[in-house]
């Protein structure tokens, strides 16, 4: 077994765990916190907080219960993302991770509010964590206008445009806000509160921008290749609903020759790091290669 899985096999329980725990205790109304949670515990790779947690790891940063809580605020930050993403004014989905969507089982003025409140919620948590207002200002500049919702706007507007479709700039631009900028922010995060030096830091945010590029070309891959069962949501939707992407630029060869190009940079940007841990999570990568 790899570092990086016994590394996910060793937090995985325990992020599933405080959310759970601390979602219950720490919203009053019992129903709101059932619809947060809803969304919350329904699965998922604990991406981004792993990556924060690993970040911690490389860095020879122990990691207690503050450390966890940051973490699980970014998981509650990237769960908001999606709830209000499948609503039926954004990419109308019925099902994620395999379970119906927030708005599918308890309607989508809960799903609104649910986002609504986890958004602050795992903000707080980053604060109380960290105690740090930089780790704040970093979260909230990269989920912001000019971060995650930026991103998202510009798909939206960017959807059944022709005027964009054989725009790479547009596109790369696009990707990287709506999903590279909540994981770059959660390596850098990391990197900020573990006091790495300016060397470490400058490897962990290349690395950080590599995989978060790459992470939407497997996305978009993930689209096409895989059924829905295995997705956990629907597939074969961005063609049919007039989505501008890497994979609608270059197809699906040159796509994953530029999520491959972008694996092997974010190796190369991990190097004289102790980035074991760090090198797995490109793993993720191979079932759509």
């Amino acid at each position: 077994m790899t570092a990086f899985k016994y590394f996910k096999e060793d937090w995985t329980p325990v992020i599933d765990d405080y959310l759970a725990k601390h979602l219950a205790s720490e919203v009053d109304n019992q129903k709101i916190s059932q619809i947060m949670a809803y969304s919350v515990m329904a699965g998922g790779k604990r991406l981004r907080p792993l990556l924060f947690l690993a970040t911690l790891n490389t860095l020879g940063r122990k990691i207690d219960e503050p450390e966890i809580r940051i973490a699980c605020g970014i998981e509650l930050i990237h769960t908001y993302s999606l709830i209000h993403d499948d609503l039926p004014a954004m990419d109308n989905d019925d099902y994620r991770r395999g379970k119906l969507t927030s708005h599918k089982k308890w309607g989508e003025a809960e799903a609104i509010l649910a986002g609504d409140a986890l958004l602050p919620l795992g903000i707080q948590w980053i604060a109380e964590g960290s105690q740090s207002a930089q780790l704040v200002n970093i979260i909230t500049q990269a989920v912001g206008p000019n971060g995650m919702v930026g991103g998202q706007y510009l798909d939206i507007d960017s959807t059944n445009n022709a005027s964009v479709a054989g725009d790479a700039k547009f596109i790369n631009q696009m990707e990287w806000l709506k999903t590279g900028c909540l994981i770059q922010a959660s390596v850098e995060m990391a990197a900020v509160y573990a006091k790495a030096s300016d060397i470490e830091q400058v490897k962990l945010i290349d690395f950080a921008k590599a995989f978060g590029r790459s992470y939407q070309i497997y996305d978009d891959l993930v689209d096409v290749v895989e059924t829905s069962e295995k997705a956990g949501k629907a597939t074969h939707k961005d063609k049919e609903e007039g989505k501008n992407n890497t994979l609608t630029l270059l197809g699906i060869d040159q796509s994953r020759k530029e999520l491959k190009d972008l694996i092997d940079q974010a190796k190369d940007n991990l190097h004289g790091l102790n980035g074991e841990v760090l090198a797995g999570f490109l793993d993720l990568y191979q079932k759509v290669l």
